[in-house]
């Protein structure tokens, strides 16, 4: 008779208990009857730290859902949506080079570097590549390497800036996620794919010194902002020229 696979328990928020095979997925683990798992888990806290739907449980563990409507699941999405529009200016503008680009209050932004300020006509053209590989629901996929490793990783692929940030950390290993062939540096978590990304916007350019230092170069910043329903942002962009009418 074929051995069972090691079963782990799962404690949900409340003290509820499940026990799952061990190996299977945190979503999988969350999943309900049939394995459906509502598409508003954008990743989960487990044992209170943040993590992908995709991470392989092997022990037993607390798991707790997180959803757009905690500040954490709107950091996760409005990072996951960061990471879309840098594949979207890779993809529009191959020579930018790739900064940082974290979530901030409202809405998240990305640093590059390139030859001259983007446009509005250069944000039409990076929005509408965002939208489509919105469309076609790529996988966030997570990789691990160590740091000298994920260094020459980002010297190949000339991205200058990156290098600088591994070389200024202590960790012995990278994290990096991919989006098809965009990769880039970064700790997650990420929604499980770009179609979780109802909708987006992107708002405006600026200049920015790399690292906030006047000495050094001038990066192009991006602002954009996300929510999981199209009412939402247009709520959102609203208020936005409501509060531009009255400082004029």
């Amino acid at each position: 008779m074929p051995r069972e696979s090691k079963q782990i328990q799962i404690t949900l928020p409340g003290g509820a208990c499940r026990r799952v095979p061990a190996g299977c997925t945190a979503g999988e683990a969350l999943s309900g009857p049939g394995g459906s798992l509502s598409r508003d888990i954008l990743a989960v806290k487990l044992n209170g730290v943040l993590a992908d739907l995709a991470t392989v449980l092997t022990e037993d563990a607390s798991l707790e859902p997180i959803t757009f409507e905690s500040p954490e699941g709107k950091d996760v999405y409005r990072h996951s949506s960061t990471h879309i529009m840098a594949q979207a200016v890779k993809e529009v503008f191959p020579s930018a080079q790739l900064a940082i680009g974290p979530a901030i209050e409202d809405g998240f932004y990305y640093d590059f570097a390139f030859e001259r300020p983007f446009t509005p006509e250069d944000l039409e053209k990076i929005e509408t590549r965002a939208h489509e590989i919105i469309k076609t629901d790529r996988p966030f996929k997570r990789m691990e390497m160590p740091r000298q490793d994920a260094i020459r990783f980002f010297k190949e692929r000339g991205e200058s800036y990156k290098v600088d940030i591994l070389e200024h950390v202590e960790d012995l290993t990278a994290s990096l996620y991919s989006l098809g062939e965009f990769i880039d540096l970064c700790r997650g978590p990420h929604v499980p794919s770009t179609g979780r990304v109802a909708a987006l916007k992107l708002l405006s350019g600026a200049g920015a010194y790399w690292r906030g230092d006047e000495r050094n170069p001038m990066l192009q910043r991006i602002y954009g902002t996300s929510f999981p329903a199209q009412a939402a942002l247009d709520a959102h962009l609203a208020k936005l020229e409501e509060i531009k009418r009255r400082d004029h």
